[in-house]
């Protein structure tokens, strides 16, 4: 646009106009989120402080949590952000473009392959005891999503380490016990080491209240349901866009179904990793928070547009 342009449009008021749409369609994105979520707050040092309890499962479910697969990383044609369809144990391209690039044997593969390994998430629901910065949550049910570090807090608690600690079911209304989760700003990402279950309790001494909280959990088989999952060609059909249709010199070539057997023949077989290997690969730090997820849900939103 040329001065010449702006300076039309700012008379007539349409650049004003362009930029309140613009506006009207962020706030539209923002009012999309899942109002059943339920995510810590953290004060302006990054520290957070809340206390919830894990619920039973569903009638529906056999456990009070899900786990999903996602990967999210950007490429050269732009972000991608999918759920992985190893959540429901099916082939991935994502997963099978890191398989090889590992198995190269060349370290640039693998730092490629580590920048775009699966992330692990749960979902639970979760009734909120305690919430200082939003007391309104206090006395809800709500889905939390969390990653490995929690999740390790929980398994934990079932199966201690030492034989002067109880195992518990975090997930019982009656013998159960409440999770203090604590949030410290560590290295610029959130960390929850201080985390830890209280004792052993009900949560409530009222069995009434407790069916009628028992009533409003959710059911978490939503979440891998097979429509939050694409088809796999949709899927490798977005990672040659956001790859830019190009492989790193010298690691992965998509092989022709044709020729595969021929090109297994003349190639020395190496050890192969697989996606729970490949998953367990440190990388350097990245961020955990939940900021995180906003940002990457815009990203989404931007590419699907």
């Amino acid at each position: 646009m040329s001065f010449a342009d702006l300076k039309k449009q700012s008379r007539s008021g349409s650049l004003t106009e362009r930029l309140m749409k613009k506006v009207e369609k962020l706030n539209e994105r923002g009012n999309n989120t899942d109002e059943r979520l339920w995510k810590p707050a953290v004060d302006k040092a990054g520290n957070g402080y809340a206390v919830v309890r894990f619920l039973p499962q569903h009638a529906n479910m056999e456990l009070p949590w899900v786990q999903v697969w996602s990967h999210a990383f950007q490429g050269p044609g732009g972000w991608y952000i999918e759920n992985s369809l190893t959540t429901v144990s099916k082939d991935d391209p994502v997963g099978e473009l890191n398989r090889s690039l590992w198995n190269s044997g060349r370290e640039s593969d693998k730092d490629i392959a580590r920048k775009q390994k699966r992330k692990l998430s749960y979902y639970a629901n979760v009734y909120v005891v305690k919430d200082s910065s939003n007391p309104e949550n206090e006395g809800k049910v709500f889905i939390y999503k969390f990653g490995k570090k929690i999740f390790d807090k929980i398994t934990a608690s079932m199966q201690p380490e030492f034989e002067d600690e109880d195992p518990i079911n975090p997930f019982d209304f009656w013998k159960g016990a409440n999770f203090k989760l604590k949030i410290k700003q560590v290295a610029g990402f959130w960390n929850y080491d201080s985390s830890e279950f209280g004792k052993v309790e009900a949560l409530l001494d009222d069995d009434k209240a407790l069916e009628g909280i028992y009533d409003k959990v959710n059911d978490l088989s939503e979440f891998v349901a097979p429509d939050q999952f694409k088809e796999y060609d949709a899927l490798k059909k977005r990672l040659d866009t956001v790859l830019g249709s190009k492989l790193p010199t010298g690691s992965l070539r998509y092989q022709d179904p044709e020729v595969a057997d021929e090109d297994n023949h003349r190639e020395v077989a190496a050890p192969v990793a697989t996606d729970d290997e490949l998953s367990k690969v440190p990388v350097a730090a990245t961020s955990n928070t939940d900021e995180e997820d906003d940002a990457l849900k815009y990203f989404q939103q931007l590419a699907e547009e």
